[in-house]
């Protein structure tokens, strides 16, 4: 089941939107004064200059959006949304009761999608149910894409042997260590649900029994799985990918997207761009801060040694304009802070408007639906973000909740967080033009 398919099956609810700068997602422009409508079946029927809009009709849900941006509903393209952000993986695997771990999944679906995140892709963690009870309208959250699972060998980054030999048995971490092992994982891994298949192609930070420098799954495996993907619905991979060898591993065999990318040099940007594969760099994990006291030694010199790398690699890759899609490593970083990814991006070298691209229009190619999703265009879903602020003066007031005002997706509101209008004499657009619920 793709992205949002089975949420479009639900129908969505006439609305519009006055009172708004639009930014589309995927032009420079910005509509200073706009208005948006969808029909009540969710889709966008006119975004654009309030002077050429229609007339309101009175049984639309009118909103005044007080002079705030409103924006496509975004994506995080990298979230962990089965896994706490404020628990060590020994407390959830062995010290927390099943049916509360899947009340607190619930939980962080539905405060992702209020933080003005419509659209994510999971990249290990996350049952394909919570995909289909989102879609279903069971719990509210982000459209979901998951990986259900992560495909490493034995000692690699999803390896989940502690140090001290004991496994934590974690059901989403599948070992394979041959060619004939990996394509049986990734088969265990579609018949679960996948909506893309999840490698691990480099060592990694958080792993403690190898480095982001090791190349963990083989050529020959990497391959093997992209043709396993091929074969069943020409499903993408994506590869957590932090070291050179690792990242070349991965575009030349054929992936979707390298996530992390923290060791990515001019052959890296250059295959990427041959290959039409994207890089989603997960910064938010790179710009967090990690205390010694608090984190084994072994991760704490990685994080140390890895940041600045990071930091000045990725500024590369964005100075030469490599296709880059916003994702985050939420459950490794906060869930609910996930546009502060934004900020990153900026600090980094991005544009705000470019910044705003990577989480909508860039996010939605990604995922393989930008016929529906990702911008604010007639035709389109009408997955909204209104924030109170102007975010091309200051990107990071997307990272602050309160000033996310209004999120729907397909025209179905979600977040609502706006005063009371003043009522409006009857004019051009009728006595129907004030907010009413």
């Amino acid at each position: 089941m793709g992205l949002g398919q089975a949420t479009f099956e639900r129908g969505g609810a006439a609305l519009r939107v006055e009172n708004v700068r639009l930014i589309d997602g995927v032009s420079d422009d910005v509509v200073d004064d706009a208005v948006l409508e969808s029909d009540a079946d969710g889709w966008i029927t006119y975004a654009g200059p309030a002077a050429q809009a229609p007339e309101a009709h009175p049984d639309v849900r009118v909103i005044d959006g007080r002079g705030g941006t409103l924006l496509p509903g975004l994506f995080d393209c990298h979230t962990h949304l089965g896994l706490p952000s404020d628990r060590s993986l020994v407390e959830t695997a062995l010290l927390t009761d099943p049916v509360l771990a899947t009340l607190r999944t619930a939980e962080r679906l539905s405060r992702t999608l209020a933080s003005g995140i419509t659209s994510v892709r999971d990249l290990g963690g996350l049952p394909a149910a919570f995909r289909d009870a989102v879609a279903t309208g069971l719990v509210a959250g982000p459209r979901v894409q998951t990986s259900v699972g992560v495909i490493s060998h034995t000692g690699g980054h999803a390896d989940d042997t502690l140090p001290g030999g004991r496994s934590l048995g974690l059901d989403y971490c599948e070992l394979a260590d041959d060619v004939p092992g990996v394509r049986k994982a990734a088969r265990r891994m579609l018949r679960s649900g996948a909506d893309v298949i999840k490698i691990c192609t480099s060592g990694g930070i958080s792993s403690a029994h190898d480095d982001p420098d090791d190349q963990d799954l083989l050529d020959e495996e990497i391959a093997a799985v992209v043709d396993e993907a091929r074969r069943h619905g020409e499903r993408p991979v994506a590869a957590h990918a932090q070291g050179r060898a690792g990242i070349l591993a991965a575009i030349r065999g054929g992936v979707r997207s390298v996530e992390h990318g923290f060791g990515i040099d001019d052959e890296g940007c250059d295959l990427i761009g041959e290959k039409g594969a994207f890089l989603v760099p997960t910064l938010s994990a790179v710009f967090q801060p990690l205390d010694p006291r608090t984190t084994t030694p072994w991760r704490y010199q990685k994080k140390l040694r890895w940041n600045e790398l990071a930091k000045e690699n990725l500024a590369e890759a964005i100075a030469r304009k490599v296709r880059i899609a916003a994702g985050t490593d939420a459950g490794i970083t906060p869930h609910g802070q996930n546009l502060f990814e934004l900020s990153c991006l900026v600090e980094l070298g991005m544009s705000p408007m470019e910044a705003i691209r990577a989480a909508t229009s860039a996010g939605a190619h990604l995922l393989g639906v930008e016929d529906t999703l990702g911008t604010l265009r007639t035709g389109y879903a009408a997955d909204l973000v209104l924030c109170a602020s102007d975010p091309l003066r200051d990107i990071g007031v997307l990272s602050a909740p309160e000033n996310i005002a209004l999120v729907a997706q397909q025209g179905v509101i979600h977040r609502l967080a706006l005063p009371p209008a003043e009522p409006r004499a009857a004019g051009r657009n009728g006595p129907h033009a004030g907010a009413r619920p």
